[in-house]
């Protein structure tokens, strides 16, 4: 049985209301009710209408009461749909009204719920507002992820006071793949900044090895990682976000809003010119040392961790464990898994004499802000660098020069790729030869993971929509594969069917 969790509010006014409704706004998914109770005049509607404006993003959005209409629709970025139950003749009317097609598409704001109460999904987010001397006190009741969800958005309230921001106007601003998401912050006369939501979660069932993935690919399981990598690159001169204030343990981080433009155009193509700098941003950061152990507290030393040949291999595997079963209908033999390891084992070895320096993991359009009004390597914004290792350098190139979500046409990839050579070359004690071979095997390494993560998270996370990027990935792997140090790879490839486009 789940237990029910109770959280009560004092709201001293009508701004406050509007906070909580921005608030939940950010907590509430897609499936979840939020019954409103309370006398006339409680202030049900205004909190409805703060929940719907912050969703839209729309302070001037018009909601109009449902009064006799009993419901009104919003298309917004998750659907919402507003229902007055106060004119219901009865609860069964609930289901004429499209209640249960809503609640499985969006959101349902109920204003009167025990107008309907037998009909209503016992799993709802209850919330009372009553009058209380000058103001309304919200008592708010819900269980599981539902009030997990609602008590975070409160501690990042919290958090946003104790930075000096109490009454911040937040946004959602966007969820990435990973665990983290971003909500854009308001403060009143100051400029917009951006709050990082990096929730604590379990490390998961052992992969590989006797670990979890995290451990295994080294991916950051907290903050630190994240302030130390941006610290040290904003020493060096490159454009990463200050660090505003940090909350280690709960995983909340305010940090500089770099901008909102990125590197491709309205239609989704790449910007020659941005791509071309943020290679010239990628060959200076190529040329500097890094440290391996950055300080970032009084108490705490991040150690970057190695793109070591555990992690190389783990992601190579999905190659095995998800892309030929897919293609193929069959999953690979004994002979062919121990084959294609084994040519991997080689392919690693290869890199021992490979130019090693910090790579940032996923320098792609995705995590990378263009700056028009800075010059020099500060027009290229930094983001998402928390997983940085020390490895292979070419891999970083690999990562741009073939973007996993973007086409690099032939002729642009070519000139990237030379942009960059030229620039090495100018700064001395570059082995070119050497780099062309690290790039085969790391661009190799990277699609051979994409081309297994895309199954994945089509058969395992139902999401197809990355199945999109796998004629791209093939043809960027078939790239790699021409490179005469990766002949027993494409071989192999060749035999397993995998490397030619496929839809």
């Amino acid at each position: 049985m789940t237990t029910t969790d109770t959280i009560s509010l004092f709201l001293k006014d009508e701004a406050a209301t509007i906070r909580l409704g921005e608030d939940l706004a950010l907590a509430l998914k897609a499936g979840d009710c939020l019954a409103l109770s309370g006398d006339l005049g409680a202030g049900k509607s205004s909190l409805a209408r703060a929940i719907l404006r912050a969703i839209a993003d729309d302070e001037g959005l018009e909601v109009p009461s449902p009064t006799f209409t009993l419901v009104q629709s919003y298309d917004l970025r998750i659907p919402v749909s507003h229902f007055d139950l106060y004119r219901l003749g009865d609860a069964s009317e609930l289901t004429e009204l499209g209640f249960d097609e809503a609640l499985q598409n969006g959101i349902c704001l109920v204003e009167w719920p025990e107008m309907a109460a037998s009909e209503l999904p016992a799993e709802r987010i209850a919330l009372t507002l009553d009058h209380e001397g000058s103001g309304r006190r919200a008592t708010i009741e819900a269980a599981g992820q539902q009030a997990r969800r609602i008590r975070r958005v409160f501690a990042i309230r919290e958090f946003l006071d104790a930075a000096g921001y109490p009454e911040a106007k937040r946004r959602f601003l966007t969820g990435d793949a990973s665990l983290r998401a971003y909500e854009a912050i308001y403060p009143d006369a100051a400029p917009r900044k951006i709050l990082m939501d990096w929730r604590p979660h379990p490390e998961g069932p052992p992969v590989y090895d006797g670990k979890p993935y995290p451990k295994v690919a080294h991916l950051a399981q907290d903050a630190y990682p994240f302030v130390a990598i941006a610290d040290a690159l904003r020493e060096r001169g490159f454009a990463a976000p200050e660090i505003y204030k940090v909350d280690y343990e709960q995983g909340i981080l305010l940090i500089e809003d770099l901008g909102t433009q990125g590197v491709l155009d309205d239609a989704g193509r790449p910007i020659a010119e941005r791509y071309r700098q943020s290679v010239a941003c990628l060959a200076h950061l190529h040329s500097m040392p890094f440290p391996r152990d950055i300080p970032v507290s009084d108490t705490h030393t991040h150690h970057i961790p190695d793109f070591d040949r555990t992690a190389m291999k783990m992601e190579v595997q999905l190659v095995l464990d998800w892309h030929i079963g897919w293609k193929r209908g069959s999953a690979p033999s004994d002979a062919e898994r121990k084959e294609y390891l084994a040519i991997w084992d080689a392919l690693i070895d290869e890199l021992a004499a490979a130019e090693k320096n910090l790579l940032l993991r996923d320098f792609h359009s995705p995590n990378i802000i263009w700056r028009p009004q800075e010059a020099g390597v500060r027009r290229v914004g930094l983001i998402d660098f928390q997983d940085a290792m020390i490895g292979p350098t070419a891999y970083d190139l690999a990562s741009i020069v073939q973007d996993a979500r973007v086409t690099i046409e032939p002729e642009l990839f070519r000139q990237l790729m030379d942009d960059y050579l030229a620039r090495r070359r100018a700064q001395g004690g570059f082995d070119e030869a050497g780099f062309m071979k690290a790039w085969a095997i790391m661009s190799a390494q990277r699609n051979c993971k994409l081309a297994g993560l895309w199954v994945r998270l089509l058969q395992r996370d139902g999401k197809p929509d990355y199945l999109r990027h796998m004629p791209r990935t093939l043809a960027y792997l078939n790239i790699a594969l021409e490179h005469e140090a990766l002949a027993p790879l494409r071989d192999w490839c060749a035999r397993a069917g995998i490397g030619q486009s496929e839809s």
